[in-house]
């Protein structure tokens, strides 16, 4: 490269640079030092050290949170894969229509979270919401009150997770079309029938992009802040305290950002711990193509 072509290329990347520092490294670094301090925004930061993780222990919230945030994430993200993943199959078809279906299913996930969590506001009302109509037409049942019930509001967040299947199903469905044909037509010559066929050819090719679905799905399954804080606020009973709905009760509505910068790290801790303990697992069913077995 020469010093001319040297000079463009950093010049061209400065902005990036400059952003990348000012609105995210920066902000990384002062959230952890605001983490072993007590800071309210109005007076300065106090050094408190570790007080703040210490304080975790004792909080009953902090658990409450914990609890439902793995409870939400280990029925959600699962139950995403298969329903996104059962599209994709339908959908990978030769069927007439077929990128009109696949617009349909795909649209709903770029909806922003603030409508949709107040289109599901309206479908789950148990008074007058299109689901407990549904049921009480097709079953003649009274349905559950959803989301002020302790016992339905978390399954109520992951029946309205199944919303946003579309944006993994677009990469199913192109994990799906890069499996080469001939590998089924060498299971079928050998006998195998099509669950065979989809749980030794179909599984096995695209368990890489499973394992990118489940590892993303978990990231965001606990960084959860809008919906709760739109439909519930953490309620009924705190039955709904996701975690990321905690760090930002603590930060902005208490003002505790040197307690709610300890509870972000915390779950960047948590998130590691999960995706690396996740990447140790996916060797034993995680194939690549070139290279077997992931390592």
């Amino acid at each position: 490269m020469s010093q001319r072509e040297a000079l463009v290329f950093y010049l061209l990347i400065t902005p990036w640079v400059v952003g990348f520092l000012s609105f995210a490294f920066g902000p990384i670094l002062a959230a952890l030092g605001f983490s072993f301090a007590e800071y309210d925004v109005i007076r300065p930061p106090r050094f408190v050290g570790l007080a703040n993780y210490a304080a975790m222990a004792g909080d009953p919230l902090f658990w409450q949170a914990l609890k439902v945030t793995i409870g939400y994430t280990f029925t959600a993200v699962p139950l995403g894969i298969v329903a996104s993943l059962f599209l994709a199959t339908m959908l990978n078809q030769k069927v007439p229509a077929l990128a009109f279906f696949r617009t349909v299913f795909y649209l709903p996930s770029v909806i922003s979270g603030v409508a949709v969590s107040l289109l599901w506001l309206w479908l789950l009302n148990p008074a007058f919401g299109l689901i407990n109509w549904a049921i009480y037409s097709l079953f003649g049942i009274t349905g559950p009150k959803w989301l002020l019930s302790n016992e339905w509001v978390i399954p109520a967040f992951v029946l309205m997770s199944l919303w946003g299947v579309g944006g993994g199903l677009i990469i199913y469905l192109a994990a799906l079309q890069s499996v080469p044909t001939e590998l089924y037509e060498a299971a079928s010559l050998d006998g195998a029938n099509a669950w065979r066929r989809f749980r030794n050819v179909t599984l096995a090719m695209i368990s890489p992009v499973v394992l990118f679905s489940f590892i993303t799905g978990v990231i965001g399954s606990f960084q959860i802040v809008t919906q709760a804080y739109v439909m519930t606020g953490g309620g009924p009973h705190y039955a709904s305290l996701f975690y990321g709905l905690y760090v930002f009760q603590n930060a902005f509505r208490y003002f505790k950002m040197g307690y709610a910068s300890s509870l972000a790290w915390v779950l960047f801790l948590i998130v590691l711990g999960l995706t690396l303990l996740t990447f140790k697992v996916s060797s034993q069913f995680v194939h690549y193509q070139a290279g077997g077995a992931a390592r």
